[in-house]
């Protein structure tokens, strides 16, 4: 078996299990000295027609390390093995096809939340660069992930440029923190920024509460409600 951490959709049991249906010992932690934050497009939304490249509301959740920082609360639980982790701990090649853009690290530590005193490690997907992304995938798959839907860059958003959440993911995410209880709904309101790294979610939402009005397409509303 090993351990997840999830820092968005996966905050959700019933949107993990979607994902991992076999998973066991769903609970929360707290990862420190990462921040969660909406700063890249994910190719996902353009395929599932969910992102709108005109508002700049393309972007999904990473974690980025951020030595000192509180952190955020995480979802942990424990998978089979099957696919996803080679036995020195490198990811397997499925596993790296199925979260391309991340670097994905295997032994990020987390302190449970109800047992702060209790430590683990497990598999967070974190913020990568787009030179990692073009090495390993390349160019061709770049253009049919990416350009065609013109978008030229994963990682490169600077923290003026004015990237927005997906706002149907973000209605996702918003609706599976909720759901795990107010300590968490609080973490992922005021413990993830935007790509300017300064404004909360909290804020996001205050200025723009529409964003939460956004469903998902009829064939989605399954995987997208929380």
């Amino acid at each position: 078996m090993i351990t997840i951490l999830g820092l968005g959709s996966l905050l959700s049991e019933r949107s993990s299990r979607m994902t991992f249906p076999e998973l066991q010992n769903f609970r929360l932690g707290r990862v420190p000295n990462y921040r969660r934050v909406f700063g890249h497009p994910a190719s996902i939304f353009f395929q599932r027609g969910i992102a709108n490249l005109e508002t700049k509301e393309i972007s999904s959740l990473s974690a980025e390390p951020c030595p000192g920082h509180a952190g955020f609360v995480c979802s942990v639980f424990e998978v089979p093995n099957s696919d996803m982790m080679s036995e020195n701990g490198v990811p397997s090649l499925a596993f790296l096809e199925r979260e391309e853009e991340f670097n994905i690290l295997p032994d990020v530590v987390y302190h449970g939340l109800d047992s702060p005193d209790a430590t683990g490690t497990g598999i967070l997907c974190t913020s990568s660069d787009d030179d990692t992304y073009l090495s390993r995938w390349g160019k061709d798959h770049f253009q049919k992930q990416y350009g065609q839907y013109g978008v030229d860059t994963i990682w490169g958003w600077k923290r003026d440029s004015g990237l927005r959440p997906c706002a149907v993911y973000l209605r996702h995410c918003y609706l599976a923190a909720k759901s795990m209880g107010e300590v968490c709904f609080s973490s992922f309101l005021d413990e993830t920024y935007l790509v300017d790294r300064e404004t909360i979610l909290r804020d996001y939402i205050a200025s723009n509460p529409k964003v939460l009005e956004v469903q998902p397409p009829p064939e989605l509303v399954g995987r997208y409600s929380g």
